[in-house]
């Protein structure tokens, strides 16, 4: 039996929401080890001047408790 644990994180990206969600697992992996999975919360953007600038993501991350 495996033991998890989920903690929410945020992110952004200038690119894509799939960048942000990238950025954040690289990030997090510096500190949790054995992430498992993913799950987008909620994604929303930044507009200036009738551009998007900024993409966001909430997320969950799922990792096992050794």
């Amino acid at each position: 039996m495996a033991i998890m644990k989920v903690i929410e994180v945020m992110s952004n990206s200038d690119k894509s929401w799939e960048d942000a969600t990238k950025k954040a697992v690289k990030q997090a992996s510096k500190s949790v080890k054995n992430i498992k999975s993913v799950f987008v919360q909620s994604q929303s953007a930044v507009v200036n001047d009738d551009e998007v600038t900024e993409f966001r993501v909430n997320l969950k991350l799922t990792f096992e408790v050794k």
